[in-house]
């Protein structure tokens, strides 16, 4: 048999074992050490304590359908507000940063997916080589010759680990899980932004409303200003009565001055929330809204599924459990295949040619056999790390229990205590209008009437504050909700291994509403 045919023979006989081997080990691939993902149960009720009426008391049934998902501030029929909160998502720049994690977290999978697939390498190389020696002629004479060589050589080579263990796809599910936590992360920021910047608003709308208030008790109190000044001049009255009066006004007129610093604030930090220059956003002025709209709430276990900060909490759970798995394969040898396939030799035009051929093919197992006891501490740190995402997902459960059922009862107490300032108001307001006639009749001193004033416009400006506070406790309790958001908006695992993440479809379809 020439010898060209015997390597071809050997060459095919090494690669009808090879695929015999790499069929076992597909067999065998499914092996995964380390334990097995269970979701652990988190420390929660069966339902709302605010949600047990108590007497006296009913609790509101909106329809869930009339609720807009994810653009959640539509149940306030703002316009202004509308067009701001759409500004969120597309221009603020601490949410940019979170999409770039996002990114960077869909790199980090496509990295340790590449390990599962064989290193394919290219080598081309040129050497010179010259050789001397020395020779004797026949006369006696010792003289030098020399040899020079050049050689071509071309080869392609592939290194493959088996991953018989699992490691390598278990640092896949720890990338996948962390980057599926990063995704909750993006949209626990958002709705974070949305709610701070409606709570903003609607704080910026507050002292509005309290300079329109001022405004108007300013005006009351420079008809009343004028009225004594009239009768002071007519001498029926004294200056003390008209200096009391005056100063009335003009502190009145301070405080609705005051308001503007709190409202300029507010302005500004809402177009910071909206990715602009605090120069570039003006907002025009209006009056705080009274209607405060009914949120749906149903089961605490609902928030596992609609809270984005407990999604990525549990997706936490898991990428540590990965970990787990991960560390104990350690303990297990590697083994990797080999093969490569080329030739050498001269001159460069011949060079691929049967005689010139050179192929390989190899298995290797290793085995650490001491570590100083580095892989169980590696063991460690992971169950460490694991047993810490357990319980910061359990404390995130029970925030988002306390928050929710804190904005349940302020919303309920908060509408009693309206309904009784309303009251307090009205008799405030009858109270003034009975010392102002009893004073231009002579019956009471103007005491009485600064008195009565102050009175009446400290009880507007504590419904006005209890009204705010009814707003901003709505804004909180639909985001301790979630939003409208949904666990389900998280990208797949599927789709976080695909093999095109250039343009991530999450962002797409969730980050940039």
């Amino acid at each position: 048999m020439p010898y060209s045919s015997f390597l071809s023979a050997r060459f095919r006989t090494a690669m009808r074992g090879t695929t015999a081997l790499l069929a076992a080990v597909t067999l065998s691939g499914c092996l995964m050490v380390g334990p097995r993902y269970k979701h652990p149960a988190p420390i929660i009720s069966a339902r709302f304590k605010e949600l047990q009426p108590a007497p006296g008391w009913t609790v509101s049934q909106p329809d869930m359908a009339a609720i807009p998902k994810g653009k959640w501030w539509l149940v306030y029929n703002d316009p202004t507000l509308n067009a701001l909160e759409d500004q969120v998502a597309l221009s603020n720049q601490n949410l940019k940063e979170y999409e770039a994690q996002y990114r960077k977290a869909r790199a980090l999978v496509n990295a340790a997916k590449a390990s599962l697939y064989p290193t394919l390498s290219g080598d081309l190389s040129f050497a010179r080589n010259s050789q001397g020696s020395s020779a004797t002629s026949t006369s006696g004479t010792t003289y030098s010759t020399g040899s020079t060589r050049n050689t071509y050589a071309a080869e392609l080579s592939a290194d493959w680990d088996l991953d018989l263990w699992g490691k390598i796809r278990r640092q896949i599910q720890e990338q996948v899980t962390a980057a599926q936590a990063s995704a909750a992360d993006i949209a626990n920021a958002r709705l974070s932004y949305q709610s701070q910047l409606a709570q903003d608003y609607f704080e910026m709308r507050y002292e509005e409303s309290l300079k329109l208030l001022l405004d108007r008790s300013a005006a009351l109190y420079a008809h009343n200003l004028q009225i004594i000044r009239n009768q002071h001049e007519g001498g029926t009255l004294n200056a003390g009565d008209e200096l009391q009066a005056e100063t009335e006004l003009e502190q009145t007129r301070a405080s609705a001055t005051a308001t503007d610093v709190a409202r300029s604030e507010y302005e500004h930090a809402i177009a910071v929330l909206v990715g602009r220059a605090p120069a570039d956003l003006t907002i025009a002025r209006a009056a705080m809204p009274l209607a405060i709209p009914a949120v749906p709430v149903t089961l605490p276990a609902t928030l596992l599924q609609r809270r984005p900060d407990i999604a990525a909490a549990e997706r936490a759970m898991e990428e540590y459990n990965a970990e787990i798995g991960a560390a104990i394969a350690a303990f297990y040898p590697d083994v990797t295949l080999s093969a490569a396939y080329g030739y050498s030799g001269n001159p460069v035009q011949s060079l691929i040619q049967v005689a010139n051929r050179i192929w390989s093919l190899g298995a290797a197992g290793s085995e650490t056999l001491f570590e100083g006891g580095a892989r169980t501490a590696a063991v460690q740190e992971a169950n460490a790390d694991y047993d810490n995402a357990v319980a910061t997902y359990r404390q995130t459960v029970l925030t988002a229990l306390q928050d929710t059922e804190d904005q349940l009862s302020s919303l309920r107490i908060l509408e009693q205590q309206a309904s009784q300032q309303d009251a307090a108001v009205r008799a405030a307001v009858k109270a003034v209008d009975v010392s102002m006639n009893e004073y231009r009749f002579g019956t009471a001193i103007y005491t009485t009437v600064i008195t009565t004033q102050q009175t009446a416009l400290g009880d507007q400006e504590t419904a006005l504050q209890i009204q705010e506070s009814r707003l901003l406790a709505s804004v909180k309790l639909i985001a301790d909700l979630g939003g409208g958001w949904d666990v389900s908006q998280l990208p797949g695992k599927n789709s976080l291994q695909s093999d095109n993440p250039l343009v991530p479809s999450f962002l797409e379809r969730h980050g940039k509403d």
